[in-house]
């Protein structure tokens, strides 16, 4: 099998963990879930500095542990590159010679080119002969995740390696690490409590409980199932991929193309055909018994209502579906009774704000 197929039990102190999930063999996995649920420990445990007590992992269609048989590769012999919240850079050395020892730690001949093929994808050529202690935040982290690819890793794995940076150090590196992943042909399993970050760079998901995997499939599916935690939060959204379509110049709206509808989305000029993925929040929804004309909503598109869930005293949660794409939309139980909602009934989504992420 190609990817990632967990299932892993392991207990530290009065703490289990019971974690079974799959992933693709590439893109970001995302793992999301409260603090204390376990995620960090489910990256150790795949990377196997806490072994588990017991039960299965499969790499690409090699055992890294398997209990049945007795089988458990050491840590040194995963293949796994680790990017953790502190970057951890060696003081002592410069740049160039933290990125080499993360080469030697490969304990591998390295392909040729690899250092520099490398550093111009992470975009750290200047930073070569710096120390580390006159780096910023976000070129320590760059230098991090430098350091863990030149392991030539068969797995990547990133514990919120953006949590202690500053909301403009974040905001420059969140378009590297998109680029970054699309150029990984490995699984990248990474670890946020961020939503707006998984939203934006991860393809599937794994959700997490207290000491439990509850849930684990593709982000578009997973953000939008009303079962699941997420969908109950302040951040509940759904994503949409799209296609440029066109532009107003003279209001600069781009016009996105989308399997539903069309959406109007205040942004600079791009070139039509860029594919975009945007995100659209529950609480940024409202529904509608008719397509009002007169309003300073811009998109507004028919659903059908799909599923509906009282999770709060006065709100509740509406699923959609528009020509096959699914919505969210939150909403008061008032609102449900005088719009009369139910499974099944045809209305209007206006959509009041489009964040776009990419």
């Amino acid at each position: 099998m190609s990817g990632i197929d967990a299932s892993l039990v392991l207990r530290r102190g009065d703490f289990l963990l019971e974690a079974s999930f799959r992933t693709p063999a590439t893109g970001v996995t995302a793992l999301l879930g409260p603090s204390g649920c376990g995620k960090s420990t489910l990256l150790n445990c795949i990377a196997g500095l806490q072994p588990a007590e017991h039960g299965r992992l499969e790499v690409n269609g090699e055992f890294w542990q398997d209990s049945g048989r007795h089988i458990f590769v050491p840590p040194h012999r995963r293949r796994v590159g680790y990017v953790f919240q502190d970057p951890g850079l060696l003081g002592h050395l410069d740049v160039r010679g933290n990125l080499e020892y993360g080469m030697r730690r490969a304990g591998r001949p390295q392909k040729p080119g690899a250092f520099a093929r490398t550093v111009e994808s992470v975009g750290i050529g200047p930073l070569l002969d710096r120390r580390v202690q006159g780096l910023s935040g976000g070129e320590r982290s760059r230098v991090a995740i430098a350091r863990a690819l030149l392991r030539d890793p068969v797995m990547l794995l990133m514990d919120e390696p953006l949590s202690a940076l500053d909301a403009r150090s974040r905001s420059q590196l969140l378009p590297f690490l998109e680029h970054l992943r699309a150029e990984l042909q490995i699984p990248v399993l990474y670890v946020s409590h961020a939503i707006d970050e998984v939203a934006r760079l991860a393809d599937h998901l794994v959700s997490l409980e207290p000491g439990k995997v509850v849930a684990h499939g593709a982000l578009r599916d997973m953000l939008t199932r009303l079962d699941l935690p997420i969908s109950h939060s302040d951040e509940a959204a759904a994503i949409l991929d799209g296609v440029v379509t066109g532009y107003d110049e003279k209001f600069q709206l781009a016009q996105l193309a989308f399997a539903g509808g069309q959406l109007a989305v205040p942004q600079p000029r791009m070139p039509e055909g860029t594919a975009v993925r945007v995100r659209i929040l529950a609480r940024d929804v409202s529904l509608s018994l008719e397509h009002h004309r007169n309003t300073s909503i811009l998109n507004i598109f028919p659903v059908r209502v799909l599923e509906i869930s009282e999770d709060r005293a006065a709100q509740a949660t509406v699923r959609l579906e528009a020509s096959g794409t699914i919505l969210l939309a939150r909403v008061t139980r008032r609102s449900l009774s005088l719009l009369a909602l139910e499974p099944g009934s045809e209305v209007f989504a206006q959509i009041k704000s489009v964040a776009l992420l990419r």
